[in-house]
């Protein structure tokens, strides 16, 4: 294990932290709000990065077991400092609560244990938006798109933070990888922003909600969330880019460069697309006596499709309140998940392909024993290992799910709450069913659930192998 360079890159890391709460500094000062909140943190985090940064390693290797390691240190440390101004401000005065609705942040969850999240200052609500956008493309994937790294090792760190089975460069340089995507992702942002502000919104609320948004978060500084401002104009500007933002960033550059064939040609985008049209018309033909018509059915269907199957967790109806079929249908999608490599959560779209592929080449094996049979995913073969792995993801993941549910169950809470709250946190939904579903939040969990449920949250960004690596002893042992 490198130490000295995990240091150094963490100490960038917390650098460019204490360089993003700049912003929600000046929010405070704009709005004639005290900056104190984030002075401090933002001077510790500083002098503690720089001191970091300063470390020459004289060995700069690094490989892919660095590459975890760095990735799930990056999200705990940060998370852990972008709480502290929380407890500074007195919104959130727990710790606890407040590493919690940090990561649910920074992991894009959206899950929250605030009670009145209109009563909170102007600088934290921004800085509790913002930390959606900043963790949607990944924390250290906009640090390589701003600082220069050098080497190949930045690529293991992409492959550790990126969602989706399968991680690849658009060009040959990591770093300008980062800097494409980045480009693609703040147009996309700024675009949202101003259509947005064509709907009515406030510039400080069309930020806040494209925040939420292209990181696929659904924090809202309205406790309605959208359905505060009852416009369908702002619902379907918002539903779109929910869906838009949970596609294949990489299929954004093939547009950029004069190749839009490959957008028809990408099986995950169009089995994407085919859930996101079944569940939005059958939901809306079983909601449609609940909710009064089915022209308003259709338009609630579609923003709650949207904004589960990309793991946003945006709300307008409390669909806690519809048929037990478009109950489970949230719960099905929760589990299916966006596209890999966009920045949404969930199992992923591709993954769901190749367990399905999967299970039926096994099948035609026990009917012809001797056949060879390849998974195939967009025309080409997918690794043996690729496929090994993402058996091994999905049976974690069902585990964690399980177990976490287990766990929290001594709360007290029914089947319903402790599952789907388990759930919505490792698929970085936000929302679950019961007392954790659209009107409700998980600030009545114990201190000991919700530290289950921040783990969650961090094992469902980081799609579970780089948290579950820093327990393993032979990680730390020097190469």
């Amino acid at each position: 294990m490198n130490y000295p360079m995990i240091a150094q890159i963490l100490g960038r890391m917390i650098s460019v932290e204490a360089g993003l709460m700049l912003l929600p500094t000046a929010v405070c000062l704009i709005y004639g709000e005290s900056p104190m909140p984030f002075l401090p943190v933002i001077a510790l985090a500083a002098v503690a990065g720089g001191l970091l940064w300063r470390i020459k390693p004289k060995n700069k290797e690094l490989y892919a077991r660095e590459g975890f390691a760095i990735v799930a240190l990056s999200w705990i440390v940060l998370s852990l400092i972008g709480a502290v101004p929380f407890v500074l401000s007195g919104d959130i005065p727990s710790y606890v609560d407040a590493v919690f609705e940090t990561v649910s942040g920074f992991t894009t969850t959206g899950s929250t244990i605030l009670r009145d999240v209109e009563a909170l200052g102007r600088g934290t609500q921004f800085w509790r938006c913002f930390t959606h956008w900043v963790g949607g493309m990944g924390v250290l994937v906009f640090m390589m798109a701003v600082l220069p790294m050098s080497g190949e090792y930045s690529m293991h760190i992409m492959r550790a933070e990126m969602p989706g089975p399968v991680v690849g460069k658009l060009v040959p340089r990591a770093r300008k990888t980062a800097a494409i995507l980045y480009r693609i992702y703040v147009a996309m942002t700024l675009l949202e922003t101003v259509l947005l502000l064509f709907g009515g919104m406030s510039l400080y609320d069309a930020l806040l909600h494209s925040f939420g948004t292209a990181g696929t978060g659904g924090f809202s500084n309205q406790a309605a969330s959208i359905g505060a401002y009852n416009s369908v104009y702002i619902e379907m500007v918002i539903a779109v880019f929910m869906a838009l933002f949970g596609v294949n960033f990489n299929l954004y550059y093939f547009l950029l460069i004069g190749r839009p064939g490959e957008l028809f040609k990408n099986k995950e985008l169009l089995l994407y697309v085919g859930i996101i049209a079944f569940a939005t018309l059958t939901m809306a033909a079983n909601a449609a006596a609940t909710v009064g018509s089915f022209t308003q059915s259709l338009r609630y269907s579609f923003f709650t499709v949207s904004s589960l199957i990309t793991t946003t967790g945006f709300g307008t109806v409390d669909y806690n309140l519809w048929p037990e079929y478009s109950r489970l249908l949230v719960v099905i999608i929760t589990f299916i998940g966006a596209c890999a490599g966009s920045t949404g959560g969930g199992l992923k779209v591709s993954r769901i392909m190749i367990l399905v592929k999967s299970a039926n080449n096994e099948i035609s094996r026990l009917l012809r024993p001797r056949s060879v049979r390849k998974v195939r995913l967009e025309g080409a073969p997918v690794e043996d290992s690729t496929v090994l792995c993402t058996q091994v993801f999905f049976f974690l993941y069902l585990t964690i799910v399980l177990l976490s549910a287990l766990i929290i169950s001594f709360d007290g809470f029914d089947f319903t709450t402790n599952f789907t709250a388990a759930l919505t946190c490792v698929s970085n939904v936000g929302p679950g069913l019961s007392a954790v579903g659209p009107s409700g939040n998980f600030a009545a969990f114990s201190d000991l659930s919700k530290v289950v449920l921040t783990m969650n949250m961090l094992f469902g960004r980081l799609e579970i192998f780089p948290v579950l690596i820093l327990f393993v002893p032979k990680l730390w042992k020097r190469a």
